[in-house]
């Protein structure tokens, strides 16, 4: 009772004794109790209005949701739960059709670029045709050719 303790309130009530006398004392501590308690149902009374002039007013349920937000780890793991709810996934619903036009869309593409891969396989193969030569030598491959053209490319010992 506002920040007081029992010492202190020992203290006042000594000095109460003192000051008013032991004839007058239980009249003054209840007056002052009857004073307390009519103090404390005003509080009441005024807390309760408004509160519900708040309800009244639809504060609570902005208070609520603000208390919602302000607490990061309870609202972000509401919203996990809320989307990796499966139990309420439905096939039919706009999500399922986009589901299924993205997974056609997939294979589209998928399919598109394997062909197109196959047209740049067969080019390559087709110029490398036509790049061969038409005897019976056997095509060179790149490291052969790289040593032939490199004059420090043969043996040490061959030049003298």
């Amino acid at each position: 009772m506002f920040g007081m303790g029992w010492t202190e309130i020992l203290l006042i009530g000594i000095v109460a004794l003192i000051v008013v006398g032991p004839r007058d004392l239980p009249v003054l501590f209840r007056n002052m109790g009857r004073y307390v308690g009519k103090a404390r149902a005003m509080a009441r009374e005024f807390s309760r209005a408004m509160e519900d002039a708040a309800d009244q007013s639809g504060m609570k349920e902005a208070s609520d949701a603000f208390r919602g937000m302000s607490n990061p780890a309870k609202y972000g793991l509401d919203k996990v739960k809320d989307a990796a709810d499966f139990t309420k996934w439905e096939p039919d619903s706009h999500t399922g059709k986009l589901a299924e036009d993205r997974a056609e869309a997939a294979k589209k593409i998928h399919a598109a670029s394997a062909d197109r891969a196959q047209k740049r396989r067969d080019e390559e193969a087709a110029t490398a045709a036509e790049g061969a030569p038409a005897g019976d030598e056997p095509v060179e491959t790149a490291g052969a050719s790289q040593a032939e053209a490199t004059p420090d490319a043969g043996s040490s010992g061959d030049k003298a």
